[in-house]
């Protein structure tokens, strides 16, 4: 998030800086990340001296193929002066990393692709951190992508108060977070130690990536696939 001080920096740079730094740390996690896999980008659009900067313009100059724009619609923000209507939402960008230039990529199970693109949920509370998202923000990107069953590695290159380690560790997976700040590191490690206190926050993200019956059962059952949709008279 440009222009918050954090305990060690302060991210008050010229645009066009922010912007290319934003697409070499991109590239580089490009970079690593093994074919089919996904990073997901969380960044709000923003306005200075009268205009306005979306997180597409420099999106689109990185390596990454766009995969889907989520709105995390925060409910509450502050709104220091009345130049515009309210902003509560932020987005979340789905990147991905084509397989042999396949861009289209695998295909969700139905019991995430039943999820809307528009996540409503407070910013998590008592977080030492300027800009904290939910536990159950980065736990629904791993669920969709990763799943629960097979170990992967998840990297968060601005790890913060750690809430994307603790949803990896909860869920069962490896993972790598980088930060500047030393406090936020040893805040994070010590949450890490305590992640499984963490485990209730996550039951009710869980709860929703269970369905009873899949779409293709239900197609084969010629029972409804959608809601203007039905396979019998």
């Amino acid at each position: 998030m440009k222009n918050v001080i954090y305990d060690n920096y302060k991210d008050a740079v010229p645009e066009s800086d922010y912007q290319e730094h934003q697409v070499e740390v991109l590239n580089q996690i490009f970079r690593v990340t093994v074919p089919g896999g996904s990073f997901f980008y969380n960044h709000k659009c923003r306005w200075e001296r009268g205009k306005m900067f979306h997180p597409m313009d420099w999106l689109r100059k990185t390596d990454w193929t766009i995969r889907q724009e989520i709105i995390w619609d925060r409910v509450i923000a502050a709104n220091i002066r009345g130049w515009r209507f309210w902003q509560v939402e932020e987005r979340v960008y789905w990147l991905y990393k084509p397989i042999d230039k396949h861009l289209i990529g695998r295909e969700l199970k139905s019991s995430d692709a039943r999820l809307t693109s528009i996540w409503r949920g407070v910013p998590e509370g008592k977080n030492p951190h300027p800009a904290p998202f939910p536990l159950w923000l980065p736990a629904r990107c791993i669920i969709s992508t990763a799943g629960t069953a097979e170990q992967a590695v998840v990297l968060d290159p601005y790890m913060g108060s750690g809430t994307t380690a603790v949803a990896a560790k909860l869920l069962n997976h490896s993972y790598v977070g980088i930060d500047r700040s030393s406090d936020y590191l040893e805040y994070a490690k010590n949450r890490l130690a305590r992640a499984m206190e963490e485990l209730p926050k996550l039951q009710d993200e869980l709860a929703l990536h269970k369905v009873s019956t899949s779409f293709t059962k239900r197609k084969q059952m010629g029972r409804n696939v959608g809601k203007h949709r039905s396979t019998t008279p």
